[in-house]
């Protein structure tokens, strides 16, 4: 597996990292563990270094599989986490008691999850979602003391927007942006790319393959269980889902091709955007797993990446990506 760097921090990790959020949390009840833990192993044997979890997967479910899992692998790995959620509410879901960046509770938060993932050091510290209540640069601030206390090795921000990144960045420079980015999630690139390119921020796409869409598995009489977080976004009810057929279609063209699969050329498409873009699509499947690393192999050329644009570029996509509750958490 080839490596990349994220922005000027020189932080190396896989070309793929691994998203573990749906090995906990959101894809239906937690997977089982003894399951999850090979799966973790044989990611890590495979050439992935990059595990990404959160404290509010599961809530802290997430964070204690990977821990447990990758303890005895530590040297190999760069494990990211993320705080700023209050899990103080009673039914602990994401956002329902809303979010809290207050430097104290950032504090309190990174014990919590250094002792979950019995490290430490955390290697990347990210800001989950902004929060308006608190302004950015006390964030990085807290951050910044993190650092110099050796808990934290590194700076992220999820989901913000490009103002906001400029002024957490002249306090505590950035390593790297989480955000959702695909073939069917583009406005990253009107203002967020530029920006990181500017600043030296690397970019983690997470949902690089639509949070499933992209891969060709979900057709448009697709039915999700009410513990599955997509029966809850407007992108996958049955309407939106015809409509966006049209771009799996595409990448199931290309990938004939190219004897790949559909996911393979949404990730690989991702991966010639920029040399420091990390995607991080999750998976409780080792056939998917492997699949995914795949893309690494697979060379787009100059001429595939223009007719995958000129073609994508006719599309219109149907359906928000979040309910309205949690888009308006998303690019502050």
């Amino acid at each position: 597996m080839q490596k990349r760097k994220l922005g000027k921090s020189n932080l190396e990790v896989s070309a793929i990292g691994l998203g573990c959020m749906g090995m906990s949390f959101s894809y239906g009840p937690p997977k089982d563990k003894k399951e999850m833990t090979a799966l973790l192993h044989a990611a890590v044997d495979r050439g992935i270094t990059f595990f990404d979890t959160a404290e509010v997967y599961g809530p802290f479910l997430n964070e204690e599989l990977v821990g447990e899992a990758l303890a005895p692998l530590r040297s190999k790995v760069v494990i990211a986490t993320k705080f700023g959620f209050d899990l103080s509410g009673s039914d602990h879901k994401p956002g329902a008691a809303g979010v809290n960046s207050q430097p104290a509770h950032i504090k309190q938060a990174v014990e919590g999850s250094l002792k979950r993932l019995k490290i430490e050091t955390i290697d990347l510290l990210y800001q989950h979602r902004v929060d308006p209540n608190v302004p950015i640069e006390d964030v990085a601030g807290a951050v910044k003391e993190l650092i110099q206390a050796g808990k934290v090795k590194h700076f992220g921000m999820s989901e913000a927007g490009a103002k906001t990144i400029r002024r957490a960045h002249a306090v505590q420079p950035l390593t790297a942006l989480q955000s959702e980015y695909s073939l069917w999630w583009r406005k990253p690139e009107a203002e967020i790319i530029p920006t990181l390119e500017e600043l030296g921020i690397g970019f983690v796409p997470y949902s690089p393959l639509g949070k499933g869409f992209l891969t060709g598995a979900i057709k448009e009489d697709a039915k999700f269980e009410s513990t599955d977080f997509r029966s809850t976004l407007p992108r996958f009810n049955a309407e939106s889902l015809k409509t966006n057929q049209a771009v799996v279609d595409l990448l199931t063209q290309i990938a004939q091709k190219k004897k790949a699969t559909p996911a393979q050329i949404a990730l690989a498409w991702l991966l010639a955007q920029k040399p420091w873009i990390v995607p991080i699509p999750g998976t409780t499947k080792l056939t998917r797993l492997e699949e995914n690393i795949g893309a690494a192999s697979v060379q787009l050329t100059s001429e595939d990446l223009r007719e995958i644009d000129a073609a994508a570029s006719k599309m219109k996509f149907e359906g928000a990506r979040y309910p309205e509750r949690l888009e308006k958490m998303t690019g502050l």
